[in-house]
């Protein structure tokens, strides 16, 4: 069923309930109405003929009218010819008149007004026009309910084609951004409600265009990383079978192939590391640890490392905090930002790794431009930016590490470093403040 059907229909039970509600309430209002005007009537006339009842025209005068006159002898006897008026009269009393005060009643459907009048008295006898005016009323509200629900039904299918416009507006665009459409945009009119719609699915566009935009950049970075140690090791490995290397050239070929491997491996590595860090089944052993014995263990080994490049390394440890964490993935974190600075570490300046309440990776590198620090996570963005005028890694790598850290519930942010270069900082849960 669409919108305009629904809202038609809506607008049916309304204007139903509505006419309906107030037919009953007016029917009451003036079926009352109606029986007090008509007692108010014959109340006039009973005192009008009090001083002609001895006219005998005024009885066939009043039979044209609808009433009948019951006497009222001098020994309380009611008499008359309306067998239906004269019940009435002696239902409500009317030889009370006799003591020379009006009586007014109602005696089922028949209003009765006795007046006192010589010896005796007579009453005034008259029906109601109840039931008259309750069929009139009947046969009005049915109409008036026709003529509401065909308006009502034709308003609601003018609403709902007027509602449902823009909503399908909004879903043809939907549609084609479906079937892969990025540059259509939904026209940010109408209600309140119809423009945030809009507007949500245009934001939707944007970003989905931004988001396909960074990958095709991302895979395109990674097909450059891929092809190039793929070159070098297709090249060196045809030489060797062609026999154009031989002798004391083969153990240098040899080398570079080996280190064109273990550069595809590491790529490889990281991007698998990095599809799975969005996996439910993604493992992390989540413990209490010192974060001293594992930043040392990390030193010893990038100590080494930064000396065979000329690269001075620090070891700043103020403080031995305890953290809950993945012991492994946090020297996952460890390895991947100190294998970032020492990669854009010219020969000379230091690298630092630091420990007090939060954990640092400092270089004396070039840094990074300021705009650069809020999106340095962002999966191959600072790759694509620097590729061309420093050494840069798998494009992957910090991703990853921002991953890892979030996934064990702390936080990374870049920034400056008094050293020069750029500074990672790392700030994991406390374990005493794990319930």
């Amino acid at each position: 069923m669409n919108l305009a059907t629904r809202v038609a229909l809506l607008c049916l039970g309304v204007a139903f309930v509505a006419v309906l509600v107030a037919g009953v309430v007016s029917t009451r209002l003036v079926l009352s109405t109606s029986q007090q005007v008509s007692r108010e009537i014959l109340r006039s006339q009973a005192d009008v003929v009090a001083g002609q009842i001895s006219d005998n025209r005024v009885e066939h005068i009043l039979e044209g009218q609808g009433i009948a006159i019951v006497r009222i002898t001098a020994s309380g006897e009611v008499t008359g010819t309306d067998r239906a008026a004269v019940r009435a009269a002696r239902d409500v009393k009317a030889e009370r008149v006799l003591s020379g005060t009006p009586v007014t009643g109602v005696s089922g459907r028949l209003n009765v007004e006795a007046r006192p009048s010589g010896a005796g008295g007579f009453a005034l006898v008259q029906e109601t026009e109840t039931s008259g005016t309750y069929r009139k009323l009947v046969r009005n509200i049915l109409f008036a309910l026709g003529i509401g629900l065909v308006v009502a039904c034709l308003a609601g299918l003018a609403l709902g084609t007027v509602l449902a416009r823009p909503l399908r507006r909004v879903a043809s665009v939907a549609h084609s951004m479906s079937a892969g459409r990025r540059d259509l945009r939904v026209p940010v009119v109408g209600t309140v409600e119809l423009a945030e719609v809009a507007t949500s699915v245009n934001a939707l566009a944007d970003a989905l265009q931004h988001s396909e935009s960074r990958q095709r950049d991302f895979l395109l970075s990674v097909s450059h990383e891929l092809r190039t140690p793929l070159t070098a090791v297709t090249g060196f490995a045809e030489s060797l079978a062609d026999g154009v290397v031989t002798g004391s050239q083969v153990a240098p070929v040899g080398t570079v192939i080996l280190d064109e491997a273990r550069r595809l491996d590491r790529l490889v590595t990281d991007l698998l590391g990095l599809a799975r860090l969005g996996a439910d089944d993604f493992q992390l052993d989540m413990a209490s640890i010192g974060l001293e014995p594992v930043v040392r263990s990390a030193a010893e080994v990038w100590h080494a490392r930064c000396h065979a490049r000329g690269v001075p390394f620090s070891l700043e440890i103020t403080a031995s905090p305890v953290v809950h964490a993945d012991a492994r993935r946090l020297r996952q974190v460890i390895d991947g930002l100190m294998e970032n600075a020492l990669r854009v570490t010219p020969v000379g300046r230091p690298v630092v790794l630091a420990l007090s309440s939060v954990l640092e990776v400092r270089d004396g590198g070039p840094g990074l431009a300021a705009e650069d620090y809020p999106v340095a996570f962002d999966r191959g963005v600072l790759h694509a930016r620097y590729q061309e005028s420093r050494p840069v890694g798998t494009g992957v790598g910090l991703a990853l590490v921002h991953g890892l850290v979030t996934r064990m519930g702390g936080t990374i942010t870049a920034g400056p470093a008094p050293e020069g270069g750029a500074a990672f900082t790392v700030t994991l849960r406390p374990a005493n403040t794990i319930g």
